[in-house]
């Protein structure tokens, strides 16, 4: 399987890939690697990758402050900044968490942020909100899997994606207060050999990028859910994306199963560049205590 103007830029065979963001400020993508709580930044200028931090917890999500440091989304819903290589806590565990995890997060442009998590047992996954003064509040209370997010162009609307419902949503989104409102289903995923809908991005078009788990590839849809592109992949476990660049034109793309090539792919667990001539946006970036 070969996609035109993709490459490989790292591959430290990651079990979850997860979370690119361009960090703006460095001209370098971060990407984590959830369940070992790893992190690792990549110079599209020199080729240079590394490993930059190590948590004691799953990594499940995280953001870029104003500030250029990042916020951690961890195991037993720890919530820490990192800066300089330490952690300071922002919220020390969620008691409903302690045997969970935070599993994809995103910034608004308000700076508050939306955290999701995944199912514990037979209960079902949350998304929260976490606001600029170290509160936080659940706002979806059932969620099978709370995944990949995003906003449109005119921040009326704010996208939610379930994966094991595989499914994307569509909520009215208010700016002001951060709250959202009449779920409307766009995207049902129902055949198998597309995967689970996993991380997503919008484009500067107001189109959504869905990473499918189990599914080797990327799906663009229109904003009113319809199917407009595939992008085919050489690994099975395609797990989310994000633009990048100068220009915001790179799409970058994590991907999961390094620890079983047999059945992922023989790069599964890489990080991939790719360029469709689609132009993106930046992040918003989190501005939390």
């Amino acid at each position: 399987m070969s996609t035109p103007n993709l490459t490989l830029c790292a591959n430290y065979h990651c079990v979850t890939g997860e979370g690119p963001l361009w960090h703006e400020d460095e001209q370098r993508i971060y990407w984590v690697d959830i369940p070992p709580g790893k992190i690792f930044r990549y110079d599209p200028a020199t080729g240079q990758h590394e490993q930059i931090f190590q948590a004691d917890l799953p990594i499940g999500g995280y953001t870029i402050q104003d500030d250029g440091a990042l916020v951690l989304f961890m195991g037993r819903g720890r919530i820490a900044h990192l800066r300089h290589s330490q952690l300071t806590d922002i919220v020390p565990h969620i008691d409903a968490e302690l045997d969970g995890r935070f599993n994809d997060v995103i910034a608004d442009p308000e700076g508050r942020v939306f955290c999701g998590t995944m199912p514990i047992g037979d209960r079902n996954g949350k998304l929260y909100r976490l606001d600029p003064d170290g509160s936080i509040r659940v706002v979806v209370e059932d969620v099978g899997l709370s995944n990949g997010m995003g906003f449109s162009a005119d921040l009326g609307t704010f996208y939610h994606t379930d994966t094991l419902r595989r499914t994307i949503t569509r909520f009215d989104y208010d700016r002001a207060t951060g709250e959202i409102a009449n779920p409307q289903v766009i995207v049902r995923e129902e055949r198998p050999e597309y995967g689970k809908t996993d991380g997503m991005a919008v484009d500067a078009a107001d189109n959504l990028w869905s990473a499918r788990w189990d599914g080797y590839r990327l799906v663009q849809h229109a904003p009113d859910g319809s199917e407009l592109r595939v992008v085919l992949f050489p690994t099975k476990k395609v797990s989310s994306l994000t633009f990048g660049g100068p220009d915001y034109t790179d799409m970058y793309v994590t991907t999961a199963g390094g620890h079983d090539t047999a059945e992922n792919g023989e790069t599964a667990g890489a990080l991939y560049r790719i360029n469709l001539g689609v132009q993106g946006k930046p992040a918003f970036r989190s501005k939390i205590g």
